[in-house]
């Protein structure tokens, strides 16, 4: 190790240490990536979980489109994603989830149909 790793660094003033944005293209990545965790939403293809995502600051807004497995508790799924997305968007970029809006758009069935 050099001698310099070990002097303890003085950290400057948060207000002095610069600025963190975090771009409206990631919090929808992490917005995806949480819905598509929730049990009984479709998370491949085409049926995957979008999101659109709006607000200013470090408020957003948030807008998602699922498809769901057919059979799934339409409301308790999306209570379960609502929760989850939440939560995962306000815990990894630190913004506040001011709206949610989802639409489950199609339902699809757990098993790829066979066709005889």
């Amino acid at each position: 190790m050099s001698p310099a790793l070990d002097v303890p660094r003085q950290l400057a003033e948060p207000a002095e240490r610069g600025t963190l944005t975090i771009g409206h293209a990631v919090v929808r990545k992490v917005a995806q990536h949480a819905a598509g965790q929730v049990a009984g939403t479709a998370r491949e293809g085409k049926k995957a979980p979008k999101a659109k995502v709006g607000g200013q600051d470090n408020d957003v807004d948030l807008a998602l489109d699922l498809a769901l497995h057919y059979p799934a508790a339409v409301r308790a799924v999306v209570g379960d994603v609502r929760a989850r997305v939440a939560e995962e968007v306000e815990g990894i970029t630190g913004y506040r989830v001011r709206s949610l809006a989802v639409t489950v758009s199609a339902l699809v069935p757990d098993s790829a149909s066979r066709v005889r």
